[in-house]
């Protein structure tokens, strides 16, 4: 089983993927993870994508999908693969496909703006130990105040309605029109195509957790 994980800023990406990862036994595959640990390396491409970051630039196509393409060959990957919010742009995914990089499912987590915003904007962390709060769903005992510490919680830069809105625009403009590819691929015939899978990221965690395990077993079966 081989996955790519598409949907908005705070849609659930993340935590659905690991899920699926540990329901099915397959790689949890994030490149903000992989491009870490190959900064830390020193390879060809950690160095490469070092030297953009540091200089401010965006990390290039060519090194990403190297990096991918070099993760999906480890031995954890036998099995399968689910990536986490990649391909971003649809330039990365011709540069996946043209990498020759089998993708079976590509799934969208369909949740509407509002609900992200109310999602994000609401998020608040305590900075010492990571812990996330959140002011509707997940309340500190006292609010703004982290239940184990005492010390003050805080809304991270990006969980700013500013900021969520400008994220929101950019996934709008750049990674929508990796659906609609994905959707006309499928469409063509092509046996290489994957199925792309259009799901309901409303809910609880574990509410879209079953309804993408139901979907998943019955079309991997």
């Amino acid at each position: 089983m081989r996955c790519v994980l598409i949907g908005l800023p705070g849609s659930g990406k993340g935590t659905q993927a690991a899920a699926i990862a540990k329901k099915f036994g397959i790689a949890h595959i994030s490149t903000g993870d992989i491009m870490r640990a190959a900064m830390k390396s020193g390879s060809e491409l950690g160095v490469r994508a070092r030297k953009a970051v540091e200089s401010g630039e965006l990390v290039s196509d060519d090194i990403v999908i190297g990096l991918v393409d070099n993760r999906v060959r480890e031995p954890d990957c036998r099995r399968g693969f689910v990536l986490d919010g990649f391909p971003r742009t649809a330039e990365q995914a011709v540069a996946l496909r043209d990498a020759r990089i089998r993708i079976d499912y590509v799934i969208e987590l369909d949740v509407p703006e509002r609900d992200v915003m109310e999602r994000m904007s609401g998020r608040r962390v305590h900075s010492g130990s990571g812990r996330v709060y959140h002011v509707k769903f997940c309340p500190p005992r006292v609010p703004d105040t982290d239940d184990v510490t005492g010390e003050p919680l805080v809304q991270r830069a990006d969980d700013r309605e500013d900021v969520i809105r400008v994220r929101i625009g950019a996934y709008n403009a750049r990674t929508l029109p990796i659906i609609s590819n994905y959707v006309e691929w499928e469409r063509s015939g092509d046996p290489a195509a994957p199925r792309f899978i259009k799901m309901d990221g409303r809910g609880s965690t574990a509410q879209v957790c079953e309804r993408l395990f139901t979907v998943l077993s019955a079309v991997a079966a």
